[in-house]
Order: structure tokens, then C-alpha cells, then sequence
């Protein structure tokens, strides 16, 4: 996109020209005018006998990604699509006559959480079922991609690549001796043995309660691996423990021995099967589509298709914080403005929210719920979807609905909340920096960050977290219909997997946005007669140039920029916690898995 705007720069008083005469039309109109470019220059509808490429290391979110249009008007697809626009279109593909296979291309590595990655599966599973063909390629094999791959009909790995099959692992960054060197004070107050958001900043590990916590949910989910790939392969549910227990890494020879892949293959031989598979002779002759451009011919079919009935997909995605939020934060103002926005839309007939966070502040999540609840009193039911986490202030905010819909590689739950309260005294003194004060009141200095809070300042906040939880569990015990001790029992921050989470009736039934989106037809009794639209909507396409064209995006591949870019997000969700109160039904700080 920015190489793009480079090569234009030359001409640019006649592009603000384009782009000031675009302005006036129409939204569906743009993207049809653009369309019509695409398709002089090759694009528009798959020839007969297409495969579809599916380039694993797309990144799927939720939402539509706002740089879309953007890319179009580059001429190029974005390497992020949503995860609807996935789904839809492999299922969109798997009816469509002009498709005949499918081509997992694992050249880049997957950074797709299990969860999205098994409704992704779930639309490869309808695809195969309608009789047509999977492929699948790599060179490095992680388990993410073979957690797609493992149900193709040929699996091609170049023979001097490798497949990862070395388990699942969490690694935790701990800042406590680090803030202590430096003279950072910190104190924390909380409800919950798990409630582990706090311990980075007060241990140096893994506390008994959250490694136990850890261990159980990473077994579920490596369990959740093992038999889904032995159910596609022609190997036992035992094999992928063996080989992570004993060699890790799999050398080519050593993966197709065990049945891991079919075929060890150069990709142009892998060229050379599937122009024999659609009937033709030259490289550039063979009939293949792009699923970003498949996805993108699915919208533009969707130009003019309107219902008086609309399913709402409201998308809650990222930490939940006070005020308006960013692109990729859940603001309780935006959310539940946009909430009530969509109940006063006499079109609207149910809501369905995919969430995807980890939490975050605890009276944002009570404003957006009570929005929620403001819904369903307006009889218009609200269905929730979980996605690859929805936990704490995530889960808080999925106990006003009708249905809760997760995957069993989901994590949820984690119902706790703490504060955490830093203090820059000993780091200000060791530098020359003292503090006083003047004040009416014994408590009047109670928010200051120049010293640590004295015993009846923690008294005040611990009353805070005290009744924060207590709400949090009423909340829970009142829509999930179980007796407060039950909820005791399974809240104390911990955090579980979806299977699990159904087992102690946290979740009501598994299944992805897709399933979610179908029962939310069926309660409302929609027929046939409905069109589904989603919110917040993306940035308009004057926004997202801007912001590609002067945003500045980091692509690490390397470890050591890998825990660079880890501490960053920790530094930038510390600075989110924005609560008045200072309280957060917040998950396990930034878990890590791989």
C-alpha cells in the first residue's frame, strides 16, 4: 500500500482530484466501479476448473479489516480478511461449479489463534463434503497449519522442510525484577487464587494456582489437536505426544514415514499435479483464484440484496477500556452506543456478539452489558460467539445473552477481578525527586502515584475489588441459573477451555460465529428472509488511506524482535487500564501460546 502511494506521488493533485470526485459516490457503487477495473485486468469471476488458494499465513480477524478497499485500489488483496469472509467463501466455493479444489498454500506460517483455525476447518469439512478435492504445501510446518492441513486429501511437504509437532507451550514475561531494580513500587489488591493478571509485576514466575491453571487449559486444547488430526490421518491419537516428547521437529522422510504427509514434492511438481488435475498444459494456464478475490466477488454479489429482517454481528474484539476505545480496543462508550443504536433499529431483529477479549475495565463491561440487557428486554434476542478468548470482563459482558456459543478450543471464563497500584517513590528519591503535601482530609491523597498506599487507602480498594466480585458473581450465578457457591467454585479467576467451560455450564453449546449466526436465525424465526450486517463498521476509505499511508507497522520474524514486540503490548495494555476505580476483570496477563 505505501509503495503504492510512492509511485503516485508524482501525480498527485490528480489523484486528490479521483479521490475527491470518488468521495461522492456511493459506498456499493465504489467498490462495483473498482471491481469493473479488476475485472478488465483479469479478475472477476473463476474459470472452469479453478482451485482456490488459500494462503495460510492470512491473518483472520473478526471484524472486516478496514485496509480492504484500500488494497483494491492498489490493486492488491490484503493478506487479512475476516473470519466470516473466510468461512463464507470456502463455503460460497464448495458450491460454486466453476471450483473444483481447493490449495492450502503453507508457505507462510499461520498466527491464527485454534479456535478461529477450527471454524476455519469447519468450512474446509463442508467443502470436502460436497466431493471436491484439498491440497495442501509447506516447507515449515508448524501444528497451526497442520491443523488444517491434517484433513486435506494430499499433504505435500518439500523434501527438505520440516514438520513441527512439539506440543503446546505458554511463556509468561515477569517485570517484578525489573521494576524493583529500577525502584517501581507496586501493590495490588484482588479477589480470586487465579486471578493471575497481577502476578507479572509481583513474582518472578509462575504462581502454584497459575500453573496449574496453565498446564490444564494447554492440555485441553494440545488434546483438542491430537484427536482432530488423528481423526483425518491414518495414525493414532498417540503419535503427536510420541513426537513431541521425543523429537520435536520431524525431518521430511521421518514425517512421511509416519504417515504425517503424503508426498514430499518441489512446488513445481506440485504445479505439474494440479495442472493434470484441472486438464491443463502451461504454468500461467492454470485456472486458480485467490480467496481474498473469491472473497471480494462474494460481496460484490451482495450489492442490492436487502431484507427488512437484519442479524446484527456486533464484533467486541480487544481489551475493554473506558470511553470511546481504538481501532483495536473495546471502547464501553462506542460499544454500547453502537448497542443502543441497533435496538432502536426497528430493522434489527437479533444480535449476535462475537467477542474476543480478554477483559479489561470492570465498569465498562457493566455499561456495555446493561446495553445488552436493554436489548433483550426489547425482545430482540442476543446471541454470543466466543472466539479464540473471551474471558473475565469478556465473559462478564457474554452473561446478558440467550445463547453462549463457544469452540472447545476457546478460553473463557476467569471470573475475578484485582487492581493494581504502582507507586514511583523509590525510583524518584534514588534520583533526586521528593514529594509533599498539604490536604484537608486524611484520605485526600489517595490517588497519588509519589508513594505507596498506606493500610486504610488498601482497605478502600480491597472493598472495591470485594464488591466488583461479588457483582460479577451474581451476574453469572443469575444467567447461567447456578447457586452463587457453584459459581465460587469454578470463578476464582480461573480460566477454561471451551469443552470445559460447557462441562461446568459457563457455555451453553460448541460451535463458531457461523453456528451461532444459524441459531440466531432460527430463535428470531427469520426464514429465509434476512440479511446479516456487521458492526462497528470498518473506517471509511478516506480514513484507511490515511492511516496506511502514514501508519507504521513492525513485521518481526526474528525471536529476539518477537519478545521486543511482547513487551510492548504489555507496556500498551498497562497504559489501557483506565478504570476509575482502578479494578479489572482481566485474564492471565498476554498468554502466549505456541
Amino acid at each position: 500500500m505505501k509503495d503504492f502511494f510512492k509511485q503516485v506521488f508524482s501525480s498527485c493533485l490528480g489523484t486528490l482530484i479521483a479521490l475527491s470526485l470518488l468521495s461522492t459516490l456511493s459506498l456499493s457503487a465504489f467498490i462495483a466501479l473498482i471491481a469493473l477495473f479488476s475485472a478488465q485486468e483479469g479478475g472477476g469471476r473463476p474459470k472452469e476448473n479453478s482451485i482456490l488458494i488459500f494462503n495460510m499465513g492470512t491473518i483472520i480477524q473478526d471484524r472486516d479489516p478496514s485496509s480492504s478497499i484500500g488494497n483494491v485500489i492498489a490493486g492488491d488483496f490484503p493478506e487479512t480478511l475476516s473470519l466470516r469472509d473466510v468461512t463464507e467463501s470456502i463455503r460460497a466455493a464448495a458450491e460454486d461449479d466453476k471450483i473444483t479444489g481447493l490449495f492450502l498454500d503453507g508457505r507462510q506460517n499461520s498466527l491464527n489463534g485454534y479456535a478461529t483455525l477450527r471454524e476455519v476447518r469447519q468450512a474446509l469439512q463442508d467443502f470436502k463434503a460436497a466431493g471436491k478435492k484439498i491440497y495442501a504445501y509447506d516447507v515449515e510446518m508448524t501444528e497451526r497449519e497442520y491443523y488444517l492441513s491434517s484433513l486435506a486429501d494430499e499433504i505435500w511437504l518439500n523434501p527438505l522442510g520440516v514438520v513441527e509437532m512439539n506440543g503446546l507451550g505458554s511463556e509468561q514475561l515477569f517485570f517484578k525484577g525489573a521494576l524493583d531494580q529500577y525502584g517501581i513500587g507496586v501493590q495490588v489488591v484482588r479477589v480470586g487464587d487465579y486471578k493471575s493478571a497481577v502476578e507479572p509485576f509481583t513474582q518472578e514466575e509462575f504462581s502454584p494456582e497459575n500453573r496449574q491453571q496453565t498446564e490444564a487449559l494447554l492440555s485441553d486444547l494440545w488434546t483438542d489437536f491430537k484427536d482432530t488430526v488423528a481423526g483425518d490421518r491414518p495414525f493414532a491419537a498417540t503419535l503427536p505426544q510420541s513426537l513431541a516428547d521425543t523429537q520435536g521437529i520431524l525431518l521430511p522422510e521421518v514425517a512421511q514415514q509416519e504417515q504425517l504427509v503424503t508426498r514430499l514434492a518441489y512446488f513445481d511438481e506440485i504445479l505439474a499435479e494440479l495442472k493434470t488435475f484441472t486438464g491443463t498444459e502451461l504454468d500461467k494456464d492454470l485456472p486458480q483464484m485467490d480467496l481474498a478475490d473469491y472473497s471480494l466477488e462474494q460481496d460484490l454479489a451482495q450489492i442490492g440484496v436487502t431484507s427488512e429482517n437484519t442479524v446484527a454481528v456486533v464484533y467486541a474484539e480487544g481489551n475493554i477500556v473506558g470511553g470511546e476505545g481504538t481501532p483495536d480496543t473495546i471502547g464501553g462508550d462506542s460499544l454500547s452506543r453502537q448497542l443502543r443504536e441497533l435496538r432502536q433499529d426497528p430493522e434489527v431483529k437479533v444480535v449476535v456478539l462475537r467477542i474476543n477479549s480478554p477483559g479489561g475495565s470492570a465498569i465498562a463491561s457493566e455499561i456495555i452489558l446493561r446495553e445488552l440487557k436493554l436489548i433483550r428486554e426489547a425482545d430482540k434476542p442476543v446471541i454470543v460467539s466466543m472466539g479464540d478468548l473471551a474471558a473475565s470482563g469478556g465473559y462478564w459482558i457474554a452473561t446478558e445473552s440467550d445463547r453462549i456459543f463457544a469452540q472447545p478450543n476457546t478460553i473463557t471464563g476467569s471470573i475475578g477481578v484485582f487492581g493494581i497500584l504502582p507507586n514511583i517513590q523509590t525510583i524518584g528519591n534514588n534520583n533526586g525527586l521528593t514529594w509533599d503535601s498539604v490536604q484537608t482530609g486524611e484520605l485526600a491523597n489517595l490517588g497519588t502515584a509519589s508513594r505507596p498506599k498506606t493500610e486504610a487507602e488498601m482497605a478502600i480498594f480491597q472493598n472495591f475489588v470485594n464488591d466488583i466480585y461479588g457483582k460479577f458473581l451474581d451476574r453469572v450465578s443469575a444467567a447461567r441459573g447456578l447457586t452463587e457457591a457453584e459459581v465460587r467454585q469454578i470463578a476464582q479467576g480461573r480460566v477454561w477451555s471451551g469443552e470445559d467451560a460447557q462441562a461446568i455450564r459457563l457455555v451453553d453449546e460448541l460451535g463458531g460465529l457461523s453456528a451461532a449466526i444459524a441459531y440466531a436465525v432460527d430463535t428470531a424465526e427469520l426464514g429465509e428472509d434476512f440479511t446479516v450486517q456487521e458492526y462497528p463498521r470498518p473506517q471509511t476509505w478516506e480514513e484507511e488511506i490515511f492511516s496506511n499511508l502514514f501508519g507504521a507497522q513492525i513485521e518481526a520474524s526474528d525471536p529476539l524482535s518477537q519478545e521486543w514486540l511482547r513487551l510492548q503490548a504489555s507496556i500498551k495494555l498497562w497504559r489501557s487500564l483506565n478504570d476509575p476505580k482502578q479494578v479489572y476483570a482481566l485474564m492471565p496477563w498476554q498468554p502466549q501460546i505456541d
